[in-house]
């Protein structure tokens, strides 16, 4: 099992910054992935932006040039330095690991952008 768990979230004004925490503890060893995503109200839960164990990284079209995916492997921790956000941007944020076939979530953490 892998337990995740995020900080970050917060209110904030548009064009404003947060950077959101992921904590990994548990059988950390072998994820391959690890990554963000984000549900707003009344929508589908999306990838915000991940990261391979490699260092490779991926971007929603919506927050590439805003957002930064980052992974600490010592203190298996993944961190998302958000910028320049959107009220677009509001939404539970979750953070998610991939191990063999299995998945891991988080419990989510509220980001709100005021406009």
């Amino acid at each position: 099992q892998v337990q995740l768990v995020e900080s970050g979230g917060d209110l904030v004004q548009a064009g404003g910054s947060l950077r959101l925490s992921c904590a990994a503890s548990g059988s950390i060893f072998s994820i391959s992935a690890m990554g963000w995503y984000r549900q707003a109200p009344g929508k589908q839960r999306e990838l915000v932006a991940s990261i391979t164990s490699g260092g490779t990284t991926n971007y929603a079209d919506s927050v590439k040039g805003r957002f930064t995916i980052s992974r600490e492997n010592a203190k298996s921790t993944v961190y998302l330095q958000m910028n320049n956000l959107k009220p677009e941007d509001t939404a539970v944020y979750y953070c998610n690991a991939k191990r063999a076939i299995f998945e891991y979530w988080g419990q989510g953490t509220q980001v709100t952008v005021s406009s």
